[in-house]
C-alpha cells in the first residue's frame, strides 16, 4: 500500500509524495508558551511525533520546523498580570514544554523557533502584502483585505461570498465564520512589548508569525503543514491567504489536523476539574509511557475520549508488550526454528506498517502488534517457540516501537531528571528484602520463594489501587531482575519465573 493521508485542503485521502524526491519539508504548529501544555495540546504533538516517525521509517529524511509562538494576546496578557517582561515569562514555559516533550518521547523537530526572533521577516512579508495591494494600514496597524483574495476559505470549506468590505478584526483568534479582514501588525499600546520597524513600533499578529516561520526555513511551498483541528478557521486559512497572496504559490500541499481530545465524554474545563496538563497526571501517578499510549491509541482523525481509567489500560498494555519482550530477550528457547511462526512475525510487522500507511491508522497498527504478542506467548507457553525465532519476533516489535516509543522503561529516569519524582525510602528497603530472601547466585541474581513473591505482588497490587504508580513499578522491575515475570490480567495479576 502506498503512503496515503487524509488532506484538508482536497477532502480526501491522497497518496502522499513530497515536491522533492525523499525529501519531505512539514511545518508543525506549536505552543502559545503563555501556560503549561495541556494533554489536549500533546494529543496533537504525539500525532506528529508518530506520523514524524512513520515518515522516517519509511525512508523519508524529515524536515520539521515547529513554532513557538511567544507574543500574542494571550503571552502579553499573562506576563503583564505576572510582572514579567515578555521574554523571561515565556522562556519558562519553553523550558517545560521541551521537558514536557522528553518526558513522553517526541523527537525533536529540526528547528524549534521562537516567533519574536522572526520580526523583521514579519515585516518583508507584510511589507510585499501592501505593496501587491492584499494589506493596508488604518491607525498604525495593517490588516490583510481578505476579498481581494479570491482563495479564500478553501481549506476551511466555509462560504464567504457575502464578506463585508472594511470590517476589520483585531484580536488574535475570532468566531468561526468571521471574514472580517485580519491583522497582520498592532501599533503599539502603552505597556505593551513592541519593536520599532519600518510598519512603525508595534508587533506582529498571530497569524503572520507561521507564514514566515515555514518559509523561512522551508521554502515558499512545503509539503506538509499539520496541527489541531481547531486551527482550520481562523489561523490555517489566514497562513494560506497571506503567503499565496505573497508569493503567488501553494503555501502547503497535504494539510493534516488531528480531532479534539475529550475528557469522560466531555469537554476539557477547568471548571468542571478535568482539566489536565501532563505534569498533573504525572503528579497523579501515572507514567509518561502510559500517556503516550493512550494518546497514540485512537487515529488522529477521530475524537480521543482521555479517562483515567483508559490511562491504566495503557499501562497494562504496555506491560503486556515489556514483558514479552523480557521474555524474548532473556528466555531459554529449544534450538531450531518454527517456520510458521516466523512467517507469522513478518506479516506482523507487516501488518502494522501498512496500517500505519493508510492515514496512520494507530489503532490497527496496535492490533497487528497485540496480534503478534499473542501469538508468541502461546507458542512460548506451548513450548512450540525455538530460538531460531527470536530474531523475528524482536525484530517487527523494535521496528513498531520505533513508531511508538514506549517499550523502553526510562520513565523514572526522566522523572528523576525533571525533578517530578522522590526517591521513596520503600526501595532501600525493598532491595534489602531481596538480597535476605534469596541473596546472591553468583550472577547478580536473587532467588525469591513462593511466599516472598506473592508478598510483593501483593504489595504491589496495593501501590496499583492508590495510584503510586512508581512503586508499583518499582516492584515489578526488581522482580523481574529475580527472574519472576508478571502479567496483568483484568481480574489478577499473575506470576510466573522465567
Amino acid at each position: 500500500m502506498a503512503l496515503q493521508f487524509h488532506n484538508t485542503l482536497s477532502g480526501r485521502v491522497e497518496e502522499f509524495q513530497p515536491l522533492e524526491d525523499l525529501k519531505v519539508r512539514m511545518y508543525t504548529c506549536g505552543p502559545t508558551v503563555y501556560d503549561f501544555a495541556h494533554i489536549g495540546n500533546f494529543r496533537t504533538f504525539v500525532f506528529q511525533d508518530i506520523l514524524r516517525r512513520h515518515l522516517k521509517y519509511r525512508g523519508y529524511q524529515v524536515n520539521q520546523v515547529m513554532n513557538l509562538t511567544d507574543v500574542d494576546d494571550r503571552t502579553i496578557a499573562n506576563s503583564q498580570a505576572a510582572g514579567v517582561p515578555l521574554r523571561d515569562y515565556t522562556a519558562k514555559f519553553i523550558e517545560a514544554f521541551q521537558a514536557d516533550r522528553d518526558l513522553l518521547g517526541l523527537d525533536p523537530p529540526e528547528r524549534l523557533v521562537r516567533a519574536t526572533d522572526h520580526i523583521e521577516p514579519m515585516v518583508r512579508l507584510i511589507e510585499t502584502l501592501v505593496q501587491k495591494g492584499f494589506a493596508y494600514e488604518s491607525d498604525g496597524s495593517y490588516y490583510f483585505r481578505v476579498k481581494n483574495f479570491s482563495d479564500y476559505g478553501k481549506l476551511s470549506k466555509i462560504d464567504f461570498s457575502g464578506i463585508k468590505d472594511g470590517a476589520r478584526v483585531d484580536t488574535d483568534k475570532y468566531d468561526k465564520a468571521d471574514a472580517r479582514d485580519f491583522v497582520l501588525w498592532k501599533a503599539a499600546k502603552e505597556g505593551e512589548p513592541c519593536w520599532e520597524t519600518a510598519l512603525g513600533s508595534g508587533r506582529p499578529g498571530w497569524h503572520i508569525e507561521c507564514s514566515v516561520m515555514a518559509m523561512t526555513y522551508l521554502g515558499e511551498t512545503i509539503d506538509i503543514h499539520s496541527g489541531g483541528s481547531d486551527l482550520v478557521f481562523p489561523h490555517h486559512e489566514n497562513e494560506i491567504a497571506q503567503s499565496e497572496a505573497a508569493t503567488g504559490k501553494p503555501f502547503a500541499r497535504f494539510w493534516l489536523h488531528a480531532e479534539h481530545l475529550i475528557v469522560n465524554g466531555g469537554k476539557m474545563s477547568k471548571s468542571l476539574g478535568n482539566f489536565y496538563t501532563l505534569r498533573d497526571l504525572i503528579a497523579l501517578g501515572y507514567p509518561p509511557t502510559a500517556i503516550r499510549y493512550l494518546l497514540a491509541s485512537v487515529p488522529y482523525r477521530k475524537p480521543l475520549n482521555f479517562s483515567l481509567e483508559g490511562l491504566q489500560q495503557a499501562r497494562q498494555a504496555i506491560e503486556r508488550l515489556r514483558n514479552f519482550h523480557y521474555r524474548l530477550t532473556t528466555q531459554k528457547f529449544p534450538a531450531g526454528q518454527n517456520s510458521d511462526l516466523q512467517a507469522k512475525a513478518r506479516a506482523g510487522a507487516e501488518a502494522f506498517g501498512q496500517a500505519l500507511d493508510d492515514n496512520l491508522n494507530t489503532a490497527e497498527a496496535l492490533g497487528a502488534i497485540f496480534n503478534l504478542v499473542r501469538d508468541g506467548n502461546t507458542a512460548m507457553d506451548a513450548g512450540e517457540f525455538r530460538d531460531g525465532d527470536r530474531a523475528a519476533f524482536l525484530d517487527a516489535l523494535e521496528r513498531w516501537d520505533m513508531i511508538f516509543a514506549v517499550l523502553d522503561d526510562r520513565d523514572y529516569d526522566k522523572l528523576k531528571k525533571y525533578g517530578l519524582v522522590k526517591e521513596e525510602p520503600s526501595v532501600v528497603r525493598l532491595e534489602a528484602d531481596l538480597r535476605e530472601a534469596g541473596g546472591g547466585n553468583g550472577a547478580g541474581r536473587v532467588t525469591l520463594g513462593e511466599q516472598e513473591i506473592e508478598r510483593l505482588v501483593s504489595e504491589r497490587n496495593h501501590a496499583r489501587q492508590n495510584r503510586n504508580f512508581a512503586r508499583a513499578d518499582q516492584i515489578r522491575d526488581e522482580l523481574l531482575d529475580a527472574g519472576v515475570i508478571l502479567e496483568d490480567t483484568r481480574n489478577e495479576t499473575r506470576w510466573k519465573r522465567k
